[in-house]
């Protein structure tokens, strides 16, 4: 009998499965039945029962179970965890019976093994709810328009509780801009290059309409004559009409004045004081054609190395197949696209128990997942995880609590850190606490 309304919907807004040539939906009354004879009581309660209008066109999802009906977002954590351990567990077994029936030789029993292998397919969270706690599925048969069936079909519901990784963006430091110059018009008339001691400025400018006259040789030029009174120039105006070309020449051509300006001391400085006789200085060496000038060699030995580094062949390294390989450009935008999938997961460390390195298993899209590790016993444990990538590309793999373990006891979950290592490959550690950090291997499974 119908119980509690839970939701209702348009058919059109859904995609059916199914399996054999037939919808899930249009077997969906006899398919409780069969379960219910077979024993399934578990699977029963958790499908919600279907009443279609007289239009054919919309369909009512009713409670198979009393209670009070809630839906799985305002469920709290702990409902929602003993919720999706009771659906997994109802999973399992719904698989196991499918496959039983399709070894069967009767067509009936392959039917309903098909029918029943997508049988418990649902459009989204939204379509789960919790009366009396226990979980109940509404739209079952059904996907979202243009979507294929699942291959986990409880991924929807593990991704609820996960929160979505936070990536600050920082942006670049603006360039300082350079305080503009300040011009003083006062100082308009000054030259922009400052001629050097002992030059005077009309000088620098007459030498620069001046043809220098080639040298003959090194040979210092013969003192000049003892200069009159200094009768005082009119300013030439072409000195502040100089472009910046001749600017360049200024100061190309005053150290050429400066060796012309070098003199001995004048008669009257020999006069005033007594005459240190000069200290002999080398004569300098002429340019002339005698020099010992030779064509330069080639060593042949050099030649030989740098051929041999040329030829030598690049040797990269084999990456294999199975390992992780944190993509450059997707770390570079901060995509992890390349952590989807399932992943055995390894840490350097011995369980206690069974003196053997722990294996688990990650489940993981789109930055969500699940870790299951199965001990001793036939114990199993389970918690949720999320994923990021640090500003630094460092990736980043963490669990909000310990993994729940079927017999109530707790599992301490690592804390794992990977970074791009060779040809990008993952080098990953896992750390339990502040003193146990343990390398950690990832490698690629099927399933």
């Amino acid at each position: 009998m119908a119980k509690t309304l839970l939701r209702s919907g348009d058919l059109d807004d859904f995609q059916a499965v199914g399996g054999g040539g037939q919808a899930v939906f249009d077997s969906a009354l006899q398919i409780r039945e069969a379960l219910r004879l077979r024993k399934q009581q578990a699977m029963v309660d958790c499908l919600a029962i279907p009443q279609v209008n007289d239009d054919g066109d919309r369909v009512d999802w009713y409670s198979p179970i009393d209670g009070r009906a809630i839906s799985w977002k305002a469920a709290d954590e702990d409902a929602r965890f003993r919720a999706l351990r009771y659906l997994e567990s109802t999973l399992d077994s719904a698989a196991a019976l499918s496959r039983k029936s399709l070894q069967s030789n009767k067509t009936a029993q392959q039917l309903f093994g098909s029918l029943l292998e997508k049988a418990l397919q649902f459009p989204g969270v939204n379509h789960v709810f919790l009366v009396d706690g226990k979980p109940v599925i509404t739209f079952w048969g059904f996907v979202n328009l243009n979507e294929s069936a699942r291959d986990d079909v409880l991924a929807c519901l593990r991704e609820q509780d996960l929160p979505e990784p936070v990536m600050a963006l920082v942006d670049p430091p603006e360039p300082e801009e350079e305080p503009a110059p300040v011009v003083n018009f006062s100082q308009a008339d000054e030259p922009l290059i400052a001629p050097p001691p002992g030059v005077k400025t009309e000088e620098v400018a007459e030498a620069v309409y001046e043809k220098p006259q080639p040298a003959a040789s090194v040979t210092p030029p013969p003192a000049p004559e003892p200069a009159a009174a200094p009768v005082a120039k009119k300013r030439s105006p072409a000195l502040w009409l100089l472009p910046v070309a001749a600017l360049v020449a200024v100061a190309v051509a005053a150290p050429m004045l400066l060796k012309q300006q070098v003199t001995p001391e004048t008669p009257l400085a020999s006069a005033a004081a007594p005459v240190t006789p000069p200290v002999p200085v080398p004569p300098a060496p002429q340019l002339t054609a005698s020099l010992p000038l030779h064509q330069a060699e080639v060593v042949a030995v050099k030649t030989t190395v740098v051929e041999e580094k040329k030829s030598a062949p690049a040797v990269i390294a084999a990456i294999p197949k199975d390992v992780m390989v944190m993509d450059a450009i997707q770390v570079k935008t901060g995509n992890t696209r390349f952590l989807n999938g399932s992943w055995r997961v390894t840490p350097e460390i011995k369980d206690h128990a069974t003196g053997k390195a722990p294996t688990l298993r990650y489940q993981i899209q789109n930055n969500k997942g699940t870790a299951r590790l199965v001990q001793a016993g036939n114990i199993t444990c389970r918690a949720d995880l999320f994923s990021g990538l640090h500003q630094t590309g460092e990736l980043m793999i963490k669990s909000r609590s310990n993994a729940r373990c079927s017999d109530g006891s707790r599992y301490p979950m690592p804390e794992i850190t990977c970074t791009a290592g060779s040809n990008d490959i993952a080098q990953c550690t896992a750390r339990y606490d502040g003193n146990t950090v343990v390398p950690v291997t990832f490698r690629k499974t099927g399933a």
